[in-house]
């Protein structure tokens, strides 16, 4: 029988947060980001499970954008990073997906193809990833013009740097640099808002709003959790409690005995570690949930197993469902006290932890 260690993935949860960036974002149409497997989640269950809410996918890379079309979604999906190869180019036409083109040398890949598929300009207005300065514009969509590609290209988009910190001015600075740099083209449509953007009071959406990791329920904004801004959480990590001991004054636990007992200390051992995505470096005092109580970790996380006290949790014992993070732990929490963010944890979660399916109430394989 398999240990009962798995990732429940609450689909109406994301729903929910989908219709939240919605709301947010005006009159801006939204389109879901589920690169990196869904944030952990599965992409083709939450392209799946979007399909009836969302217009318009985007993803990273192109073997993303085919894991969709392998579920069976037929949506437009935009490429974020554009293509890699010149053979890219055709398979992106024939199977309807939009590129985001960054530099030269993916316009010369469309020279040499026949089938060319709908276009967006990254434009670099201070992120310094990828991206054509604001400048040159002009002089890239004359090139495209000259080949016959203008009708291609659908719009433009840039990426924010600071969304994140409310009182950073530079988000307000992009937002200008941007819309300085498209003006020349009000028919085309223009995106700029990742999650953190939909947080910002009075930030322009333009027309496409591109939410990530809000859809997922986790922070896009620092010291705020997810539940704080009205998010649900998607995915609950758990694990069960597989052994249950008392520990005396001065006996410690775990690898280079870290974490020694002042008093006597009732602990529990937890079926997960770093093996299956669980953080190594959350260490002491992360929080954890179990038989109706928070408790804390004590001691180093090992790769399958990790410790907690339960002087806060005296009824639980063996077989009992620790939640490490979800409905009762704010992954926004773990990923603090482990000196990282949620999106580290949520897309790291490794592929011998299962995911279930389902909702709060109903929960299916």
């Amino acid at each position: 029988m398999p240990r009962k260690t798995l990732a429940r993935i609450d689909t109406e949860a994301l729903r929910h947060n989908y219709r939240l960036a919605c709301r947010l974002a005006g009159q801006a149409r939204v389109m879901a980001v589920i690169k990196a497997d869904g944030y952990g989640h599965g992409i083709g269950e939450v392209a799946t499970a979007l399909a009836d809410e969302a217009p318009k996918f985007a993803v990273a890379c192109l073997e993303e954008a085919l894991a969709i079309r392998e579920a069976g979604v037929n949506h437009p999906v935009v490429l974020l990073q554009g293509m890699h190869c010149a053979d890219d180019v055709g398979i992106c036409a024939r199977e309807g997906f939009e590129v985001v083109l960054h530099s030269d040398y993916q316009l010369d890949w469309l020279a040499q193809c026949e089938q060319v598929p709908a276009l967006w300009l990254k434009v670099n207005t201070g992120m310094n990833r990828l991206g054509f300065p604001p400048g040159m514009l002009g002089s890239i969509m004359a090139r495209l013009g000259s080949r016959g590609l203008a009708q291609k290209v659908t719009g433009f988009v840039t990426h924010f740097a600071c969304a994140d910190d409310a009182a950073s001015g530079f988000t307000d600075e992009q937002t200008r640099r941007f819309a300085e740099a498209v003006v020349d083209w009000p028919l085309l449509e223009k995106s700029a808002a990742n999650s953190a953007a939909h947080f910002l009071p009075g930030q322009p959406m333009f027309d496409w709003s591109r939410p990530g990791i809000m859809l997922y329920g986790a922070s896009p904004m620092l010291e705020k959790t997810g539940p704080q801004l009205g998010l649900k959480p998607v995915m609950s990590l758990e694990a069960p409690l597989t052994a249950v001991r008392t520990l005396r004054p001065g006996e410690a636990v775990g690898y280079g005995c870290s974490w020694i007992a002042e008093q006597d200390t009732r602990m529990g051992i937890v079926a997960i570690g770093y093996g299956d995505g669980y953080p190594r470096h959350a260490g002491t005092d992360t929080p954890a949930w179990v038989a109706g109580n928070r408790i804390r970790l004590i001691g180093r996380v090992s790769m399958d197993m990790l410790a907690v006290d339960l002087t806060n949790a005296p009824a639980a014992s063996e077989g009992d469902t620790v939640e490490l993070w979800g409905r009762h732990v704010s992954v926004d929490e773990v990923a603090r006290h482990a000196g990282t963010i949620a999106y580290e944890l949520l897309t790291g979660v490794t592929a011998r932890v299962p995911r279930l399916y389902g909702n709060d109430s109903d929960p299916v394989e």
